[in-house]
């Protein structure tokens, strides 16, 4: 499997992960993105190191860091919220409305029986959604996020919670897989980093093929 390659320059990656392959180790074991930096390197000395994380089933755009020193800029980047990301997700209902913004902190759980996940909470971390109707597929909708901050799930719990239906597929917030749907529907779509003295980081990553067969074109 071949990670197609988004954007490259001296200091920087953006890889279109697949679905289906996590950045870091499984607990269990099993394949990651970690096995697969070396032929990242692209004759480079150093393995490029991913900035930031997407969830196993998520595809799409990520980014890497050639270097430490472009590594502590982009992390700062983050930090500071300077970095503009959009999403694609299906969810299995309909929003109420064509476009809004979710705010809903959020903080994490575990029990045995469930394990871990996270829950809206008022002392949680605070978390901000942008998103937008772009398309009704059936009784699903395509819908854009923009996400203004970076927490664990955030996106698929302001589906859930912000916007009335979970993420089409969703194993943990939702009845998980149906027909056309074996993972958690989202696509990491585009991110932009701006840098000083130089063009900015910019990249978008085309549809995978399921979102394609879902009838989401016109995303």
């Amino acid at each position: 499997m071949k990670i197609p390659i988004l954007f490259e320059d001296a200091e920087a990656l953006v890889i279109d992960k697949p679905a289906g392959l996590p950045v870091d180790r499984p607990k269990r074991g099993g394949p990651c993105l970690e096995d697969r930096l070396d032929e990242l390197k692209l004759g480079f000395q150093r393995a490029p190191v991913p900035v930031h994380r997407l969830d196993t089933d998520t595809s799409g755009c990520l980014l890497l860091a050639r270097n430490p020193k472009a590594l502590k800029r982009f992390n700062r980047a983050f930090e500071e919220r300077r970095v503009e990301k959009t999403y694609l997700a299906i969810l299995a209902g309909a929003p109420p409305g064509k476009a809004g913004s979710v705010e809903l902190s959020l903080s994490k759980i575990s029990s045995p029986e469930k394990g871990w996940r996270m829950i809206p909470a008022r002392k949680g971390k605070p978390a901000v959604s942008a998103w937008e109707l772009v398309a009704m597929l059936g009784a699903n909708a395509l819908i854009r996020f923009r996400p203004e901050t970076g927490r664990t799930h955030q996106l698929r719990i302001h589906a859930l919670k912000g916007l009335g239906a979970a993420l089409l597929g969703d194993p943990v917030y939702g009845s998980g897989a149906v027909p056309g749907a074996a993972r958690t529907m989202l696509h990491a779509e585009s991110i932009t980093l701006p840098r000083e003295g130089k063009p900015p980081i910019a990249a978008s990553a085309p549809l995978p093929a399921d979102f394609l067969a879902l009838g989401a074109r016109d995303g």
